[in-house]
């Protein structure tokens, strides 16, 4: 297959170009500056609203993973206007580009997140279940809204809504593996709050298998046994042989990172389940915690 990849140098993009390309498929990444001579490359700016749609004729598939960090900094007014706008204003190009092609793709599978359930407490949550609110459902929400062009044109839309991604190069497990691993680890406030997680690993097959499965509307990315923060603390530390005794109140990453994201990223209690994959039969490889920690741990090695 030809496969068009935004987001191509994220953790979660980078390692996906890697397998697209070892599975054979040609794949040509969405770039904002001019691409170098040599490079399967295609040039856009989501802001400009500027995009090669030439390149784009013909191709095959498209994976849509742009979008600015969430957790990357403190959040006010502009950085939460440049999340919202990063995810709505590229996506609504993309789609409205791959709408207007004269050969347009068979599927476009688009960024999302399990951010669009806001906090649900114990619920257990599917992709039939509701919107929440909060800031992230609100962005989400507008993010899957602006592949309408493309779903309207009859490519096959699928919504990426990916929950907590392990990997030690990124994400979430990257920011916490050095306080665990000098046995300062510990629980986040109660520790009750759902974490719903996906080993990179998992992460990758299940984008792969989504590309060719007739699949479409919100697909949850996430490995069908969540546990709470206190498991995951205790998982973790035992897969690295560490003491994992010293709670974090809520004050101290409300402190560090704003009141509202520290709710949103570390205290919201979402426990979902990917029913989509299963009912698709999708296979995880990491079902369990304990085993996608040590398998991607070994990555880091």
């Amino acid at each position: 297959m030809d496969i068009a990849v935004t987001g191509a140098t994220g953790f979660i993009g980078t390692a996906l170009v890697d397998a697209l390309r070892a599975d054979g498929h040609r794949v040509a990444t969405l770039v904002r500056r001019a691409p170098a001579a040599g490079q399967d490359a295609v040039r856009w700016d989501p802001a400009a609203g500027t995009i090669d749609a030439a390149s784009l004729e013909g191709i095959d598939a498209v994976v849509h993973l742009a979008g600015e960090p969430i957790g990357a900094r403190r959040w006010n007014d502009q950085v939460k206007r440049r999340i919202l706008d990063s995810r709505v204003q590229g996506t609504d190009l993309l789609a409205r580009t791959l709408a207007d092609l004269d050969r347009p793709p068979a599927v476009l599978l688009s960024g999302s997140a399990i951010g669009i359930y806001g906090e649900r407490g114990d619920e257990v949550l599917t992709e039939r279940s509701p919107a929440g609110t909060g800031f992230l459902a609100d962005v989400v929400t507008a993010w899957e809204a602006a592949t309408a062009p493309a779903d309207a044109a009859g490519i096959r839309v699928a919504h990426l809504r990916t929950g907590i991604v392990l990997a030690p190069g990124g994400g979430a497990l990257a920011k916490v593996l050095p306080l665990f691993r000098f046995g300062l680890g510990g629980r986040l406030g109660p520790g009750t709050q759902w974490w719903s997680w996906i080993s990179l690993t998992d992460e990758v097959r299940a984008i792969r298998f989504l590309l060719e499965a007739d699949v479409a509307g919100p697909v949850d990315l996430t490995a069908p046994q969540p546990v709470t923060n206190a498991a995951f603390t205790k998982d973790l530390g035992a897969v690295l042989g560490r003491p994992t005794v010293l709670p974090v109140p809520k004050f101290g990453p409300s402190l560090l990172l704003g009141s509202e994201l520290a709710t949103e990223l570390l205290f919201t209690s979402q426990r979902v389940l990917p029913a989509v994959l299963d009912d698709a039969g999708f296979a995880f490889e990491h079902a369990a915690l304990p085993d996608a920690l040590r398998a991607e741990l070994r990555r880091d090695r």
